[in-house]
């Protein structure tokens, strides 16, 4: 996640010192200050870490590579620790497959780590929840093949898990089914519900004080969407639909849900929301993650406000000192067309990028090299959103003490998709606008 160091911060509060930093929409690092990628996550608790497991993607296809394992004291600084599962030689988790949303659980029984998946062909057309087994929470994972319920598997696609104060857990599915975990979490033992209207794709769970909140979106392909949730008392309903709970056309602050975090700090526990901006098809360099603390009206959740830079210590918007490039701003509409900008880092920092999104967006192929000609980043930046959207862009890894050279080229590729029906998706233009570049 990206780490800006120990420097003071504004907040809300006043000023801070932090370096327990979480920056929405931009790429975040490890500590290797490669790119970290884990979408379509969750994270679960173990030996005083946090461990977050998610699809590792990569920029030339929507194929299974494998599924990332990180870890965390603090939610913000990201060590890389494997390829918790990797890609099998054949089947349904080999070469040429669909390898989604891994969520992984602890048998409170065996204590044994259970990851699921969604496992699919390429055209989304053989979805099966699966699962793979480790005895250790950051240990490879073994493939074991289909989950199964009444000794059938699953054929869906978008899944989520939940593990309720009992320490029995449960596999969310899309449009509104819930199933219960047998002890030992190889296979589900019973339906709670199933068929829940209100229940779209990329399912995540909360209970508190006795409600249970059911979050997901509309189905709408890599599309952001204003997603909705639904709440009862017990798991097999009845369920109450509440539609959103974040401004209505912001599309969740251009994410889909993915997980509910609970941080819980002495006696308060915060819900954090885990969303994923996806960018399809950059979906490594490009697609981004939306986390925010969910804000509550008595027993009703909301993200009334996003947060673009905010201490996971404190739960508070910060702002974090910034120098920009008073001189420089830049919009262009067709590709190829190209800029540079000078910047001078007078100790170890990063360059940042600000600038506008909206349905014309295209991507911007983006490279920093130094004065010697030794190029430290080359990536692309995503500037599409359904809504116009203004804010940060890109932060990058830190850099030594330099001068350096920011080059911006439109890319002649933008971000395009169509779901099963082959409707098209996606921006309608190559633009890049650029409001503000500089170092921080």
């Amino acid at each position: 996640m990206p780490i800006i160091g120990l420097i003071c911060f504004e907040s809300i509060a006043g000023t801070i010192s932090d370096d327990s930093i979480i920056i929405n929409g931009v790429p975040w690092y490890d500590q290797r200050d490669s790119i970290v990628s884990a979408h379509g996550a969750n994270i679960i608790q173990a030996n005083g870490r946090y461990y977050m497991f998610g699809e590792f993607k990569t920029d030339s296809a929507n194929v299974f590579t494998g599924f990332s394992c990180y870890s965390s004291a603090d939610l913000a600084n990201w060590t890389f620790e494997r390829i918790a599962m990797k890609q099998q030689p054949d089947g349904r988790m080999g070469p040429a497959r669909i390898g989604e949303r891994p969520k992984v659980i602890r048998s409170s029984s065996t204590g044994e780590y259970i990851m699921i998946m969604h496992s699919d062909d390429m055209r989304y057309k053989d979805p099966c929840t699966t699962y793979a087994t480790s005895k250790e929470i950051n240990g490879e994972y073994t493939f074991r093949g289909p989950l199964l319920y009444n000794g059938k598997p699953i054929r869906k696609w978008d899944i989520g898990t939940f593990t309720d104060s009992d320490g029995r857990s449960y596999l969310l599915v899309h449009h509104g089914a819930i199933y219960r975990f047998a002890e030992d979490c190889h296979t589900l033992d019973s339906c709670m519900c199933e068929g829940v209207k209100g229940v779209g794709e990329s399912p995540a769970m909360l209970h508190r004080n006795g409600r249970y909140y059911w979050f997901s979106s509309h189905t709408t392909s890599w599309e952001r969407n204003d997603n909705m949730y639904v709440t009862s008392r017990s798991l097999s309903g009845p369920w109450e639909r509440h539609d959103n709970f974040a401004p209505i056309g912001s599309n969740t602050w251009n994410s889909q849900t993915t997980f509910i975090l609970p941080v819980i700090n002495g006696r308060d526990t915060t819900f954090m929301y885990m969303g994923d901006r996806w960018s399809f098809p950059r979906q490594r360099s490009a697609a981004t993650y939306v986390w925010l603390p969910l804000q509550w009206n008595d027993d009703e959740p909301s993200l009334p406000v996003y947060w673009e830079i905010w201490s996971a210590s404190v739960m508070a918007p910060v702002a974090p000192a910034m120098a920009p490039n008073k001189d420089f701003a830049w919009c262009a509409h067709a590709s190829g067309e190209e800029t540079t900008v000078p910047l001078h880092i007078a100790d170890q920092g990063r360059i940042y990028l600000k600038g506008h999104t909206d349905d014309t967006g295209g991507y911007a192929e983006l490279s920093i090299t130094d004065s010697d000609g030794h190029t430290h980043v080359s990536t692309y930046v995503d500037f599409y959103s359904l809504n116009p959207a203004d804010g940060l862009r890109y932060i990058s890894p830190r850099l030594p003490k330099g001068e350096y050279t920011l080059r911006i080229k439109v890319s002649d590729m933008r971000s395009n998709w169509s779901d099963k029906k082959r409707n098209l998706y996606g921006s309608k233009g190559n633009t890049v606008h650029i409001s503000e570049v500089g170092t921080m």
